[in-house]
C-alpha cells in the first residue's frame, strides 16, 4: 500500500493508493481516517485501483481555514481526481463520506461509474440532530476531541461487538483522537447544514448501492433505504452496526465487489 501526500489549491491531502484496474475511492466517516478501510483494501485492490483518503482535518490532511461544507468536500475531491488523472471512478462513502458522496454525485455525475452509502443517508439532519452536532461542537471547544470520541465510538458499533471487537474499537479510538479540532467543528457544521439528497439518488442514472447494517445504532438501514428504484441495489449487513468496515468486513467485501463486477 502506497501513502501520499499531495498539495491541493488550499490544503494538503494525504491519500492511500493501492492496486490497478478500474479507480475506486473509499471515503471514511466523521472522525475517521483511511485506516478504517484496512481490511478491506488488500481484497479490493486485487481488482482495482483503490484511492482512500484523509478527509479534510481527519488523518494526515490538513483542514483549510473557513467553514466548509459538502459541496467544497466534493470540489477537494474532483481536485484530487484531476491531479491524479481519473476521468472516472466508482465512489463509496461511509457515514459523513456519504454525504460528500451524495454532494459528488450532484455537482459532477460525469466524473462516476457509480456510487454506494455505507451507513449513510440522503436524509438531511433532523432538528434534534441538528441540537446534537451544536452539543458536539461545545463539547469539542470545551474538553477537546479525545472527550467527544470516548462517547462516540461505542455507539458505532453494534452493542454484541463492543467485547468481540475491542481492538477495533480502540482503533476507532485512536484514529478518532488524532483528528484536528478544526476538522471535527468543522465537519459537525457541513454535517448540521447539509440539505435533503434523496433526489440525487431519484434522478441519476447511474448504479447505486445502498449499504445498511442491520444493528446500526446511528442512522438505522430504513434511513438508508430512502429512495427505490432499478438502478438502486441495497444491502443489509447482519449482525453490524455502523462500522461494518471493521464487524463484518468479508461481508461488505462480498457486497462491493458484487456492485462492482455488475
Amino acid at each position: 500500500m502506497g501513502q501520499h501526500q499531495i498539495e491541493l489549491s488550499n490544503l494538503t491531502l494525504a491519500y492511500e493508493d493501492s492496486g490497478q484496474g478500474e479507480a475506486i475511492v473509499l471515503l471514511h466517516g466523521f472522525c475517521g481516517s483511511h485506516e478504517y478501510w484496512d481490511k478491506l483494501i488488500p481484497a479490493l485492490s486485487e481488482n482495482n485501483r483503490v484511492i482512500v483518503p484523509d478527509l479534510p482535518g481527519h488523518g494526515d490532511s490538513t483542514f483549510p481555514k473557513g467553514n466548509y461544507e459538502m459541496e467544497y468536500m466534493a470540489d477537494t475531491l474532483l481536485e484530487l481526481l484531476d491531479k491524479l488523472d481519473l476521468e472516472k471512478v466508482t465512489l463509496f462513502g461511509h457515514s459523513l463520506g456519504g454525504y460528500i458522496t451524495l454532494a459528488f454525485a450532484e455537482k459532477y455525475e460525469e466524473r462516476l461509474n457509480g456510487f454506494s452509502l455505507i451507513h449513510s443517508t440522503a436524509h438531511p439532519d433532523s432538528e434534534e440532530a441538528k441540537e446534537g452536532r451544536d452539543a458536539s461542537i461545545a463539547k469539542v471547544k470545551s474538553e477537546g476531541v479525545p472527550a467527544l470520541i470516548e462517547g462516540l465510538i461505542p455507539k458505532l458499533f453494534a452493542p454484541e461487538n463492543l467485547e468481540t471487537h475491542a481492538e477495533d474499537v480502540e482503533k476507532a479510538k485512536e484514529i478518532g483522537k488524532a483528528t484536528t479540532e478544526e476538522g471535527a467543528i468543522g465537519m459537525l457544521k457541513a454535517m448540521k447544514n447539509r440539505p435533503d439528497r434523496n433526489h440525487v439518488i431519484k434522478n441519476s442514472k447511474l448504479p447505486a448501492l445502498l449499504i445498511a447494517g442491520e444493528k446500526d445504532q446511528v442512522i438505522p438501514p430504513e434511513k438508508t433505504f430512502s429512495v427505490h428504484k432499478e438502478t438502486i441495489s441495497q444491502a443489509l449487513i447482519k449482525g453490524a452496526g455502523h462500522m461494518s468496515m471493521m464487524e463484518k468486513p468479508d461481508l461488505l467485501i462480498s457486497e462491493i465487489q458484487d456492485f462492482l463486477k455488475s
